[in-house]
């Protein structure tokens, strides 16, 4: 089968994370990424010059759909503490199992080591808090700042979850994610 002479770069990228997510950041290279894709390596020289730019590039890729689910989610979770649990849940969907939790973090790491993934992840950060507040306005005795309170606690939840992984993750985010809002909409000393 002869090699495809175009490859949009959407598909060439998706290629690229899906052998990080595989092996690990260390394994993607251009001949690697030929391999899968069909393009040859020289041709992705071209396009994207170094490893450190495919990188960046597949990221920021991963960075956009992020950001589109994010707004999917907010769109249609209810403006309630209950829809910031939905909208949260929603995102958590996407890990899989622990072995995709795990080889994540291995991206992860590739995210914090390059400032324009930092700063996308910053970005997001205040984007996802805004969402959770709003799901927030109007509740009694919310404190300020509960978007990025929830938020953290989300994050540490899918943490927790990755050390005994025996419920589906997202089971595992709800149940957190709603004692952590019993803790600010149940009125003290009540049921």
């Amino acid at each position: 089968m002869p090699r495809p002479k175009t490859l949009p770069n959407e598909e060439v990228l998706d290629a690229a994370l899906a052998i990080m997510r595989k092996e690990g950041p260390d394994a993607l290279t251009f001949a690697a990424l030929s391999a899968a894709c069909g393009l040859s390596a020289s041709t992705l020289v071209q396009r994207f010059e170094t490893k450190s730019r495919l990188i960046q590039a597949a990221l920021l890729q991963a960075w956009d759909r992020l950001d589109r689910l994010t707004a999917e989610l907010a769109t249609s979770a209810p403006k309630t503490p209950e829809g910031a649990v939905a909208l949260l849940v929603g995102l958590s969907g996407d890990y899989g199992g622990i072995e995709s939790y795990a080889d994540d973090l291995l991206i992860l790491r590739e995210d914090l080591r390059d400032p324009a993934l930092r700063a996308r992840g910053a970005a997001w950060r205040d984007e996802l808090s805004a969402a959770i507040e709003e799901r927030f306005e109007g509740a009694p005795a919310t404190p300020a700042g509960i978007g990025l309170m929830m938020a953290a606690q989300w994050q540490g939840a899918l943490l927790w979850w990755s050390f005994d992984p025996r419920l589906p993750v997202t089971d595992f985010v709800k149940m957190s994610l709603e004692r952590f809002v019993a803790a600010f909409t149940e009125a003290p000393g009540g049921d």
